[in-house]
C-alpha cells in the first residue's frame, strides 16, 4: 500500500499525518525521524483497523507541487 503523508514544521519539532487515514499522526525531532514514526503509525493504524474488522481506506490522496510567482 502507498499512502500520501504530510510532514509539517510544528514549532521546535515536526508532525505528520495521513490524509487517507484520519487520526493517524506522528511527531519527530527531524523530518527523517518523523517519516520513520509515521511509517510505524500507519502500520499500527492498519493493524488496529484489521483487528476491529474495519475496512482499510483506499489510498486516494494526490500530492503535487505548484510554482507561484512571488
Amino acid at each position: 500500500m502507498r499512502y500520501a503523508i504530510v510532514i509539517e514544521r510544528a514549532g521546535s519539532n515536526y508532525s505528520a499525518y495521513v490524509p487517507d487515514l484520519p487520526g493517524c499522526v506522528a511527531t519527530g525531532a527531524t523530518p527523517a525521524e518523523t517519516e520513520k514514526e509515521i511509517r510505524e503509525a500507519i502500520k499500527f493504524h492498519l493493524e488496529g483497523l484489521r483487528a476491529d474488522n474495519q475496512p482499510i481506506p483506499a489510498a486516494s490522496s494526490r500530492v503535487d507541487y505548484v510554482v507561484v510567482a512571488a
